[in-house]
C-alpha cells in the first residue's frame, strides 16, 4: 500500500534532485529519506528513482507517482482539515428525528443555542413518533432521535419490536419527566377542579391522541376500573384539542402537547393516579463520540430547563 508520508518524500525529491537536499527541505535525515524511497519502491513493485552519483532521476513509474502525488496529497489535506473543522465543531451534520410535540417545544430551543454556540454545525430534522423513530436511528436514518417512553421503561408488549425494553444498546440522555394532563371543555362539570380522578371520567366520551398514546390512555383508565369509549382518534394535537374546545369529548394529554397549542374553549385539570412519560434523546454509542452529535444532545438537555 502506498502511504502519504511516502508520497511527500518522493516529491521532495523530485523536486531537490536528490536525498540531502529533500532531507533538508523536509526536516529529516538523510538516512531517513532513504529509508522511505526503498519502502515506497517495495510498495510499488519497481524503481522509482535512477541513482547517478549525487544526482536522482525519475522512471517512468516515478513520474507517475509525481504526477498524481499533487492531487493526491492536495485531497488528503483538504480531507484532514475537513475532519479537523468537524472535530473543533467549525462543521458538522446532525441528522435529528423528533416526535411532533418535542418539535415544537424542546427542538427549536435546543437548535437555536446550538446555531448561535456552533454556527458551522447544521442540524436537519424530520418527524417521527417512536418506534419508528428507534428504527430509524438503528438503521442509519438519524443521528439523534427524540423519543419517549410511558412508565418509566415498563416492559415492553409483545410483538413490540423497538419498545423501550430494547434501548440496552444505545444511549439514552433523560431530557425530562412529562405529566399527563387532563382536557376537558370550558362548560364540563369538572371544568374547575384542582385535580380529578381518572375514574370520575368513566362515562366520558374520550378523544385519543398517537397510537402509542393511545394505548397509555386504555392502560391508565383500565387500571381505574374502566374502559374508555373512544369516539374520536388523532395523531394531529391540534385537531384533539380542538375536538374538546367543541364539546365533543375529553382527553388526557401530555405537558409538551398543550404547550404547543393553545386550548381554546377547552381547560386543563389535573389527573390521578399522576401519569408521566419520559423524554431522552437517543443516539449510537459510537455516535455519542461525535462533537457535534454530543453538542446536540447537550442542547436538547439544556432545552428542558429553558422550555
Amino acid at each position: 500500500m502506498i502511504e502519504a508520508r511516502h508520497l511527500r518524500v518522493l516529491r521532495a525529491v523530485a523536486a531537490t534532485g536528490s536525498f540531502s537536499a529533500a532531507a533538508r527541505e523536509l526536516g529529516c535525515t538523510q538516512p531517513a529519506v532513504s529509508q522511505q524511497m526503498k519502502a515506497l519502491e517495495g510498495s510499488a513493485g519497481t524503481p522509482l528513482l535512477i541513482r547517478t552519483g549525487r544526482e536522482m532521476r525519475l522512471t517512468e513509474a516515478g513520474e507517475v507517482l509525481v504526477r498524481h502525488a499533487s492531487g493526491i496529497l492536495a485531497g488528503l489535506t483538504a480531507a484532514e482539515e475537513e475532519v479537523a473543522a468537524i472535530a473543533g465543531l467549525r462543521a458538522g451534520r446532525v441528522r435529528l428525528v423528533s416526535f411532533p410535540s418535542g418539535s415544537s417545544t424542546l427542538v427549536p430551543t435546543a437548535l437555536a443555542a446550538l446555531r448561535a454556540a456552533h454556527p458551522g454545525t447544521r442540524v436537519s430534522l424530520v418527524e417521527a413518533e417512536p418506534p419508528r423513530s428507534i428504527e430509524m436511528l438503528r438503521e442509519g436514518d438519524c443521528d439523534v432521535a427524540l423519543a419517549f417512553r410511558y412508565g418509566g421503561g415498563s416492559p415492553a408488549r409483545p410483538g413490540d419490536a423497538q419498545a423501550e425494553a430494547e434501548w440496552d444498546d444505545l444511549v439514552v440522555r433523560p431530557i425530562l419527566a412529562d405529566r399527563l394532563v387532563g382536557l376537558v371543555p370550558e362548560g364540563h362539570r369538572l371544568a374547575g377542579a384542582g385535580s380529578v380522578g381518572m375514574a370520575e371520567l368513566a362515562d366520558e366520551s374520550w378523544i385519543a391522541g398517537c397510537p402509542r398514546c393511545r394505548r397509555q390512555l386504555v392502560d391508565v383508565c383500565e387500571e381505574a376500573g374502566f374502559t374508555p369509549r373512544i369516539d374520536f382518534a388523532t395523531d394531529d394535537y391540534p385537531a384533539v384539542v380542538g375536538l374538546v374546545g367543541a364539546g365533543l369529548g375529553v382527553a388526557v394529554l401530555p405537558e409538551l402537547a398543550i404547550e404547543s397549542v393553545r386550548p381554546r374553549g377547552a381547560r386543563t385539570v389535573a389527573v390521578e393516579p399522576a401519569v408521566e412519560r419520559e423524554i431522552v434523546a437517543l443516539t449510537l454509542p459510537d455516535l455519542a463520540k461525535v462533537p457535534a452529535v454530543a453538542a446536540t444532545l447537550d442542547e436538547l438537555t439544556r432545552a428542558a430547563t429553558r422550555a
